[in-house]
């Protein structure tokens, strides 16, 4: 089933391409705590066509890019040439931990009133009125 998931769908992890691609290509630079591993070009090979080191996530399971800690973002993204992995980075005592976006999924923060939202819905106001052309 995981075979045929890589060969037909992009959202449930690497297909079969990119599995390849790292196999041929890839040099696993580290993993984070969600399980999702790095990799970059073999010896950091800097790529003629962008002038610098290519860099790609593997996800474990769905591919959400929110699942990326900042660590890990700005290595990605080239903000730091040094993986966390390689770095002994401690967190601020007023930091928070990395919560990946929870939308669309039960987790999602509900605002008051919302139809979505469980328990009882607030009676309405009565301060609203609708709008009718030419009033």
């Amino acid at each position: 089933m995981k075979f045929l998931l890589q060969f037909f769908t992009w959202w449930s992890g690497q297909t079969l391409n990119t599995r390849f691609h790292t196999w041929r290509n890839g040099e696993k630079v580290g993993e984070d705590q969600f399980g999702n591993v790095y990799y970059r070009t073999i010896g950091g090979k800097i790529d003629p066509a962008l002038g610098f080191e290519r860099r790609w996530v593997i996800y474990n399971g769905q591919s959400e890019a929110s699942m990326v800690p900042p660590g890990w973002y700005g290595w990605l993204h080239h903000t730091s040439n040094t993986p966390p992995t390689q770095e002994s980075y401690t967190a601020k005592e007023w930091e928070m931990p990395h919560i990946p976006n929870m939308t669309g999924t039960p987790e999602a923060w509900r605002p008051q009133g919302s139809m979505l939202k469980s328990g009882v819905r607030p009676a309405a106001t009565g301060d609203y009125q609708a709008w009718t052309p030419g009033s």
